[in-house]
C-alpha cells in the first residue's frame, strides 16, 4: 500500500489503486456524516451488506494488532468547544494516541478549526483480557460531499494516511416507499431532501388533504434529478419530474414561453385555484361548522377551518392574488386577506408575524409566504385558522367550488405525452426490477424447503 509522503501535496487514488483498495475505499465512503440519509432505493455498485463486509476487512484481516481484540465501530461527534483531539480520545483511547492520530490528520486538513457537530468513525481494539489501554486501529471522516480522509494502523504501528474522492455522476432516481410517520418523513428516507420534499407537499396541497386523505402504508412515488457517489450516496437534489400518491400524477413538464408547470396524466395543469391546505406538514384540528367555542364556553359559528402547527411554521398565499388586509384585527390576532379573481378571497389568523414586505396591496403569488402561525388573539395554542370568502360570504374551504387549471393542447401536448411515455417507461422498468427482487428473495425464503 502506497504511503503518505508529507513533501508531496494530497493525491487522489487513481481508478487502478481504487481497485486494488477496495477495502479501505469503502471503509471510507461508508463512514457517513450524522445527517445523511442514504436513499432506499438507490442503485450504486456496492450494497450495504457489501460494504459494510470490506470496512470489517480493512480494519480487521489486513490491518489486525497482536494481542488485541477485533477491533468495534465508535461512531464520535464533536462537541462544541471541543478539540478534534478531545473528540478522538472520547472513542476510548489513550491521549498520546488520539495526538500521533491527530498529527497525522493534520497532513492532510485543518484539524484546528473544525466546527461543532462533524462526525467520525474510529475503529478501536481492546487488548485480550481488558488489560492495559486500548488501541486506535483506524480513523475515517468525511471532509466534503464526495472527499474521505482514512487513517488505518500497519502491523509496525506506524498509522497510514490515505485520501479518497469519489466520482459524482448525475441521474434520475425513482423512488418508492408506503407512509410511514408524515409524509416529510417517509420521503426523506427515500433520499429527497427537504426542499423537494416541501415542493411536492405544496402540489398535492392542490388536491389532497392531508389530514383526511393520507393513512399509514399509502404508496408513493417520486421521481426526481440528484447528484450521486458511486457507492450509492445522494450529495444533492434537483428538479422534482414526477409525483405519485393516492391515485393522484403530477408531471414536470417545461411549456414553450419557458414556465416549469406540473400537469396530471391528461395534460392539464394541476395547479388549483386554491391551495386546499396553506401550511405545510398540518393536521385539520376544527372544521367549518357550529361548535363549542374553547374561551367563550358557549356555541357559535366557526367560519374557517384550523390546522394545528408550530409557532413559526410558514403560511402560503393559497392562491395568486393581492394582500387586502395585514394588520390586527380583534379576536382574530394578526390577521392577512387576500383577494383572489372571480370574486374569491382567502383569510389566514392568529399569525404570529408577517411575511417580508406583506402588506396591503402587494401582489402575492400562489406558494408564497405570507405569514407564520401564531397564537395572537382568541387563541389557545399556535394554529392557523383559514377562511375563503366567495363573492363576500365565508364559505366551507373543504368542498368549497373553486375554478380549475388549464389544459395543454396542440405542439405543447404532443410534447408533454412524449415526456409523460419516457416517466411511465421508467416506472415500469422500476416495477419490473421490484417484481425481480420479490421473487428472488421468495425463492431464496422457500429453497431449504424445498430440499428436504
Amino acid at each position: 500500500m502506497q504511503e503518505f509522503d508529507p513533501r508531496r501535496p494530497t493525491f487522489r487514488l487513481t481508478p487502478r489503486l481504487a481497485i486494488g483498495l477496495a477495502g479501505i475505499a469503502a471503509l471510507a465512503v461508508g463512514w457517513k456524516l450524522a445527517a445523511d440519509n442514504p436513499p432506499a432505493q438507490a442503485k450504486a455498485p456496492m450494497d450495504s451488506a457489501t460494504i459494510t463486509a470490506l470496512q470489517h476487512a480493512a480494519f480487521t484481516q489486513s490491518e489486525a494488532q497482536p494481542g488485541f481484540a477485533r477491533p468495534q465501530s465508535v461512531p464520535v461527534k464533536v462537541l462544541p468547544g471541543e478539540t478534534l483531539e478531545s473528540a478522538v480520545e472520547r472513542a476510548g483511547v489513550p491521549r498520546d494516541e488520539a495526538r500521533r492520530a491527530v498529527e497525522t490528520l493534520a497532513e492532510a486538513m485543518d484539524t484546528v478549526h473544525i466546527k461543532a457537530g462533524m462526525a467520525f468513525d474510529a475503529a478501536v481494539a481492546r487488548p485480550r483480557g481488558e488489560r492495559g489501554p486500548a488501541r486506535l486501529i483506524g480513523l475515517s471522516l468525511r471532509t466534503g460531499p464526495a472527499q474521505s480522509i482514512t487513517l488505518s494502523r500497519a502491523f509496525d504501528g506506524a498509522l497510514r494516511l490515505r485520501e479518497m474522492e469519489e466520482k459524482i455522476r448525475d441521474e434520475e432516481m425513482v423512488a418508492r416507499g408506503e407512509i410511514d410517520g408524515s409524509l416529510y418523513e417517509s420521503a426523506s428516507r427515500m433520499g429527497a431532501d427537504p426542499s423537494l420534499v416541501s415542493e411536492m407537499v405544496k402540489l398535492f396541497s392542490h388536491k389532497v388533504d392531508f389530514d383526511r386523505d393520507l393513512k399509514p402504508g399509502d404508496d408513493f412515488t417520486m421521481i426526481f434529478d440528484r447528484k450521486v457517489t458511486e457507492s450509492g450516496r445522494t450529495i444533492e437534489t434537483g428538479a422534482l419530474e414526477y409525483a405519485a400518491i393516492k391515485g393522484v400524477q403530477f408531471y414536470r413538464f417545461e411549456r414553450s414561453n419557458g414556465d416549469v408547470q406540473y400537469f396530471d396524466e391528461t395534460g392539464k395543469n394541476i395547479k388549483g385555484f386554491l391551495l386546499r391546505t396553506p401550511v405545510d406538514n398540518a393536521r385539520m384540528t376544527s372544521r367549518f361548522g357550529m361548535r363549542r367555542h374553547p374561551i367563550l364556553g358557549y356555541n357559535r359559528m366557526h367560519q374557517g377551518i384550523d390546522f394545528g402547527a408550530g409557532s413559526g411554521t410558514p403560511v402560503f398565499a393559497a392562491g395568486d392574488g393581492v394582500v387586502v388586509e395585514a394588520r390586527r384585527w380583534g379576536g382574530y390576532g394578526n390577521w392577512v386577506r387576500i383577494r383572489h379573481s372571480g370574486g374569491f378571497e382567502t383569510g389566514y389568523a392568529h399569525l404570529s408575524r408577517f411575511g417580508k414586505g406583506v402588506r396591503a396591496g402587494q401582489r402575492v403569488s400562489q406558494g408564497q409566504v405570507v405569514a407564520y402561525v401564531g397564537s395572537t388573539g382568541a387563541s389557545t395554542g399556535p394554529h392557523l385558522h383559514y377562511e375563503i370568502w366567495q363573492h363576500g360570504k365565508r364559505v366551507n374551504p373543504v368542498g368549497a367550488k373553486v375554478p380549475q387549471g388549464t389544459v395543454l393542447a396542440g405542439g405543447e401536448l404532443a410534447a408533454f405525452r412524449a415526456q409523460k411515455a419516457r416517466i411511465d417507461a421508467m416506472i415500469k422498468r422500476q416495477d419490473a426490477e421490484d417484481g425481480a427482487g420479490r421473487l428472488a428473495l421468495a425463492d431464496t425464503v422457500q429453497a431449504p424447503s424445498l430440499r428436504r
